[in-house]
């Protein structure tokens, strides 16, 4: 895949070469990829997946910069 590459001006600076789009367009051929629910079998698989992702914003440890000292 060959890169755009684009011109611009910068704050400080004449001119800087600024990387342009890196994605293929399209759309996804196989109407099953977005169906999480069918590719994982039993009922704990489904609920580990959901608590995996969403330990983020329902999780009690915190790392770096994200941890408070008193709960929101």
């Amino acid at each position: 895949m060959e890169y755009k590459v684009e011109e611009k001006s910068a704050p400080g600076r004449d001119k800087v070469e600024v990387l342009g789009a890196t994605f293929e367009e399209g759309k996804p051929e196989d109407k099953e990829l977005g169906k999480w629910r069918q590719k994982l079998g039993s009922r704990e698989e489904k609920l580990k997946y959901l608590q995996t992702g969403e330990r983020y914003w329902y999780g009690k440890e915190w790392f770096g910069s994200e941890k408070r000292k008193t709960p929101a």
